[in-house]
C-alpha cells in the first residue's frame, strides 16, 4: 500500500505539473500578461502558501536565516535556481509552446553529467555517453522532424530551451546540502518567495498596468489553478520519494510531458510530425536509461 501511495503521488504530481505548461501558454497567448508579471505572482503566492503551511504546522520558518552560510545559499538558490528555471521555462513556452518547453527540460541530465565529469576530471561512463547521444538524437528529431533544412522553432526559443536545461541542472545539484540540512518544503517555500520578490522588484511589478486583468473572472480562475496545480504538484513529487525509488520517480515523471502534449493537442490543436513523435519517445527512453543505469552504477 505504501508503494502504491508513492506511485499515485508521483503520477498525480506529474500530471498536475504537466498541466501547468498549457495553462501558462493560454494565459500568455490570450491575455496581456507578460512572463515577468505572471511569474512574479505565481512564485510569490506559492511561496507564501508553503511558508504559511509550515508555520501553521509548528515549523520554525526563520531558523535557517540565523545561519549566514545557509542564508546565502538559500538566496542563491531562490534567484539562480528557482527563479532561473521558472523564468527560462515560461520564456520557452512563450517563444515556442508548452510541449517543446516541457521536453527541453530533459536536457538537464546532460548538463548534470557534464558538470560531474568535469568535477571528477574524467570522462563519463559508457552508459551515460550512450544516454546523452540518444537524448541529443531525440532532440534533433523533435526540433527538425528529421529535416536537415529547417528548424521548427526559432533560435530564441531554442536558446531559452537550453537555458531551461542548464538552470534545471543547477536547481537539482546546488541545493542538495541545503535540503539535507533543512526541511525541503521550507527551502522550496523560501526559494519561491525570494525568486518572486526579486523578479517583482526588478520588473517594478507595483507599477504594472496588468493588475487589471484579474478583474476578468476567467483569467483570475486560471491563475488560481496555475498556482494551486504547481504548488500541489511539487508537494506530491517530494512526498512520493518517501515510498518509491528515484528510478521509479524518474520513469513515472515522464507522464509530465505526455500530459502537456495531450492537453496542448486538445486545447490548442498542437500537432507533432511523425519523426517529432519518434524524437519524443527516444528522449524519454534515454532519460529513463540514464536514471536506471545511474542507480545501478
Amino acid at each position: 500500500m505504501q508503494r502504491l501511495k508513492g506511485i499515485l503521488f508521483i503520477v498525480s504530481g506529474a500530471m498536475l505539473w504537466g498541466a501547468t505548461g498549457p495553462l501558462m501558454e493560454w494565459l500568455l497567448n490570450h491575455t496581456s500578461l507578460t512572463v515577468s508579471f505572471m511569474l512574479t505572482i505565481r512564485l510569490s503566492v506559492a511561496g507564501i502558501i508553503l511558508i504559511t503551511y509550515l508555520l501553521l504546522t509548528g515549523k520554525n520558518i526563520f531558523g535557517i536565516w540565523q545561519h549566514k552560510l545557509w542564508g546565502r545559499q538559500l538566496i542563491v538558490f531562490g534567484i539562480v535556481g528557482m527563479l532561473g528555471v521558472q523564468f527560462a521555462f515560461v520564456a520557452a513556452i512563450h517563444e515556442s509552446n508548452a510541449v517543446l518547453a516541457t521536453l527541453l527540460q530533459f536536457l538537464a541530465p546532460i548538463f548534470v553529467v557534464a558538470y560531474v565529469s568535469l568535477s571528477l576530471k574524467k570522462w563519463p561512463p559508457k552508459y551515460q555517453v550512450i544516454g546523452i547521444i540518444g537524448t541529443l538524437m531525440g532532440l534533433f528529431l523533435l526540433l527538425t522532424n528529421a529535416s536537415f533544412d529547417s528548424l521548427l522553432i526559432s533560435p530564441k526559443a531554442l536558446l531559452w530551451g537550453v537555458a531551461v536545461g542548464l538552470t534545471f541542472a543547477f536547481y537539482t545539484l546546488y541545493p542538495a546540502r541545503l535540503m539535507r540540512e533543512w526541511n525541503v518544503l521550507l527551502v522550496v517555500g523560501w526559494g519561491m518567495l525570494i525568486g518572486g520578490l526579486t523578479l517583482g522588484i526588478v520588473s517594478r511589478v507595483w507599477l504594472s498596468n496588468q493588475w487589471i486583468v484579474f478583474t476578468d473572472f476567467k483569467t483570475l480562475l486560471l491563475m488560481v489553478a496555475l498556482i494551486f496545480f504547481g504548488t500541489v504538484a511539487f508537494i506530491l513529487f517530494l512526498s512520493s520519494m518517501k515510498y518509491i525509488t528515484a528510478v521509479e520517480t524518474s520513469i513515472l515523471s515522464s507522464i509530465e510531458p505526455l500530459t502537456a502534449m495531450i492537453i496542448s493537442v486538445i486545447v490548442f490543436g498542437t500537432s507533432l510530425g511523425f519523426w517529432q513523435l519518434v524524437g519524443v519517445f527516444v528522449m524519454l527512453v534515454c532519460v529513463t536509461w540514464l536514471s536506471i543505469a545511474g542507480e545501478k552504477a
